[in-house]
Parts: structure tokens; sequence; C-alpha cells
């Protein structure tokens, strides 16, 4: 049986390497270096490991054209594998870690942990494939692979959640923050619609693409890494 630790093995060494925003992955090639999308790139390892197919369209389907995405993983994982905490992710070797995406509101994420509340991930165009950490990042649930098996630290592990991340909600967030995010993106030319003071779908809109056009991970959201390109204290 293949092992997470194997994931992990396997997504380490491309470390540095680029990132386009969807881009497909043969997940039978194991000699691609990128460029990578999140889910693909968390698939391609889960293949490469147990020569099975999980996340995508279809799972039955041919793995040099198969389509990963996050929502593809969050339909998965109903189906076929368990949900765990993200604690519980993040004291477990090759376990998946989501944030779950909602047409219009969420751009989804999905990462690799190391075990000791680290990543391995395909993260933005600026930074390609990196390590980064599982702390101050809003995270839906991890993720366990059905044929796959993990071991996980006894050690409890804390993942620290962000204080604000200004995002589509239902209600919407409202107030001077927001405000301030969309004067910001208009000054740098990214239209969000009227500067109300509401995080709606426009708002959404113009913060994932300025996002895509400075290099940061495209989720339409307002977290610390996203405020300090705008120039804007959250």
């Amino acid at each position: 049986m293949a092992t997470g630790q194997q994931v992990l093995d396997i997504a380490a060494p491309h470390v540095g390497e680029p990132y386009i925003f969807g881009a497909p992955v043969a997940k039978d090639n194991p000699n691609w270096h990128g460029p990578w999308d999140c889910a693909e790139f968390v698939s391609w390892c889960v293949y490469q490991a147990s020569g099975k197919l999980y996340g995508c369209f279809n799972d039955r389907g041919k793995p040099s054209t198969a389509d990963a995405y996050t929502g593809y993983w969050a339909q998965d994982v109903k189906d076929l594998g368990q949900r765990i905490t993200v604690d519980a992710a993040g004291r477990t070797v090759g376990a998946a870690v989501l944030r779950i995406p909602i047409a219009g509101q969420v751009t989804g994420h999905i990462v690799i942990s190391d075990g000791q509340g680290g990543t391995v991930e395909a993260h933005s165009t600026a930074r390609g494939v990196v390590r980064d950490t599982l702390n101050g990042r809003r995270w839906d649930m991890g993720i366990l692979v059905p044929w796959i098996d993990y071991t996980r630290s006894p050690e409890p592990r804390k993942v620290t959640r962000p204080s604000v991340v200004y995002r589509v909600t239902s209600p919407m967030m409202k107030g001077p923050v927001i405000r301030a995010i969309q004067q910001a993106l208009a000054a740098k030319g990214f239209d969000p619609g009227p500067a109300d003071g509401a995080y709606g779908g426009q708002t959404f809109a113009a913060v994932r693409a300025f996002q895509l056009a400075n290099g940061l991970l495209p989720d339409g959201e307002v977290g610390s890494r996203t405020a300090a390109a705008l120039g804007v204290t959250l």
C-alpha cells in the first residue's frame, strides 16, 4: 500500500517549479516538472504514489487527461475517503488539507501536509511550488485518501486560525476595512464596484484578478498577504 510519506517525498523535490492557475497535468507522466495547479499537483502526487486517481472529474478516466479540481476533492471525500480535522491533518504526513471552492465566492486551494504543521503546495505564480505553513490560513478540512496508509504524530498540534479573512459570506461582511480594500483595488486598476464597504461578488472578482496579476494565491479572499500587497492594514 502507498503511504502518506511517499506522497510527501514525491511532492518535495518539485519545490521551486512553476505554477499556472488551472494548468492541466498528465497524472501518469512521472517526469512532469510544471507548470502546476494546486489540485493537479496533489492529485498527481497521489497518482504517482498509488497508481490511482483521486480528486478528479472522473477518477476512472484516463490519467493523462483527468481534470483535478478542489471541488472534486470535496466531492470525493463525501463518497470515498475520510474527512479529518485540520488539526489532525497538520500532524498527519501526506494528508491533504482543503479549502472548499464556492462559485463566485471562494476559490479553493489544496496542499499536502508534512505532518509538522507545514505544507508542500503549488501556491501561486510568484512563488510556484513551495514549502509553507498551515498556520494563519483558512481551511475547511483534512482528507485521507482511502488506499493510502498514513502516519500521524502522537503529539497534539493546533493549527492557528487567522484572526480575520475578508471574503464573500452570507450575510455579507461589511465595514471600513472592506471599503479601504475596495479603494485600494480601484487605485490599482481593479474595479470592485462601488466602495460601499460590502464584500460582494464584484469585490471578490476584483480581488482575485489582483491576486492573479500580482502572483498571489488567487483565492478571492483578503488575508494578511493580499492586504499587504494592497497596502491595507487589517
